[in-house]
Parts: structure tokens; C-alpha cells; sequence
């Protein structure tokens, strides 16, 4: 399913592109990430939108997630996961995100210690 007008987020071209295409994104969050139930979180919504990849906490106190699946699902995880804190919401931001070449998995989401 192509989005018709709409901006290809890997080459920025105008036109069509499939929302649908497989990508891999490594992403780097600061801030209130950990002692917050930020892994779990991260972890059950992955799960939901069947996502795969992993996420864990950094020595500085940051935390690193790797997370792959069609492009429409990975820009709704993180909708998903600020909704999941819509009561308690969290200060972080995102210092790092950028495309990783996709990994062969075995379709899981998991928290990596």
C-alpha cells in the first residue's frame, strides 16, 4: 500500500513510497529512561505491533532500543509508547535515531540485560 504525494523518509523524494517497507532503526533515549519501567514499556508496545529488536539500559544512564518492522508500524510505536505514560509522563528526549541495515530475527521484541 504506497501513500500517493507523500515523502519517502529514507531518500526524501516526493511521491509515492511503500509504507510497508521493512527498516530497522537504532534509537538512543536520555533523560527519565531508566528506574521507570521504560524497557517493559518499550518491550509490550514492540510486542503489540509485532515488532522485533531489543532494548536496554546504558552504563550512562541512557537507554538503546534497535527496533524493526514495516515502516507505518515503527513511527505508530512511538505513539503508542507516549500514550503508555499519558498519566506519568516521562522528560526524556531522543539524542540519537538513525536507519541500521535490517537484521534476519526470529520476530521478537526482547529487554537485553
Amino acid at each position: 500500500m504506497a501513500e500517493i504525494g507523500a515523502r519517502d523518509p529514507q531518500s526524501g523524494s516526493q511521491g509515492a513510497y511503500d509504507r510497508w517497507r521493512q527498516r530497522r532503526i537504532h534509537v538512543r533515549f536520555v533523560g527519565e529512561v531508566q528506574g521507570v519501567g521504560f524497557r517493559w514499556t518499550a518491550r509490550k508496545v514492540a510486542q503489540e505491533l509485532a515488532l522485533s529488536g531489543w532494548v536496554r539500559n546504558e552504563p550512562d544512564g541512557s537507554v538503546e532500543m534497535e527496533l524493526q518492522g514495516p515502516d507505518a508500524y515503527l513511527g505508530q510505536w512511538f505513539t503508542l509508547f507516549d500514550r503508555a505514560y499519558a498519566n506519568y509522563p516521562l522528560r526524556y528526549v531522543i539524542d540519537e535515531k538513525e536507519d541500521i541495515p535490517l537484521r534476519d530475527e526470529d520476530g521478537m521484541f526482547y529487554v537485553r540485560f
